[in-house]
């Protein structure tokens, strides 16, 4: 940002400068996944139910934000590869349960550790003390944002 922003474009101004920096850095940890890994889809799966646990189909078609048939194909190749189970509804038998296995939530957890590993090395290498402490107060002002 330049000092000839007016203070009433100020917020637009920042809005497409995180935007940007924040899309610019998720490209960037995705391009440390192995070549070998699954895909965004099928990582995000694994991650929504490692964090959430069991979901219905339906309900975690509402968290990823995409159609129930959409999701076939992914589940139907999580399941072959052992990383999802369906499980019987408690309550409805005639809807499942997709849980993740102990092999879903060790792919999850590998994933994770090499991305934090890669991103905590450049943090050391590039930042000095006081800028890791502006990223430290930053991350929190992006948790606030992404609370709203």
């Amino acid at each position: 940002m330049t000092q000839e922003t007016p203070e009433a474009d100020l917020p637009i101004a920042l809005a497409r400068q995180t935007r940007d920096s924040v899309s610019r850095l998720a490209r960037r940890m995705r391009q440390e996944r192995p070549a070998d890994t699954l895909g965004m889809t099928s990582v995000s799966i694994l991650s929504r139910l490692e964090r959430g646990g069991g979901l219905s189909p339906k309900e975690l078609a509402d968290h990823e934000r995409v159609q129930p048939q959409s999701l076939t194909r992914a589940l139907a190749g999580l399941e072959e590869r052992g990383l999802i189970t369906r499980e019987a509804h408690p309550r409805d038998g005639r809807q499942v349960i997709i849980e993740i296995t102990d092999e879903g939530r060790a792919l999850v957890e590998s994933d994770r550790r090499l991305r934090d590993e890669w991103l905590a090395t450049t943090i050391a290498a590039r930042l000095t003390p006081v800028e890791r402490e502006v990223l430290a107060t930053a991350n929190r002002l992006l948790d606030m944002l992404s609370q709203t």
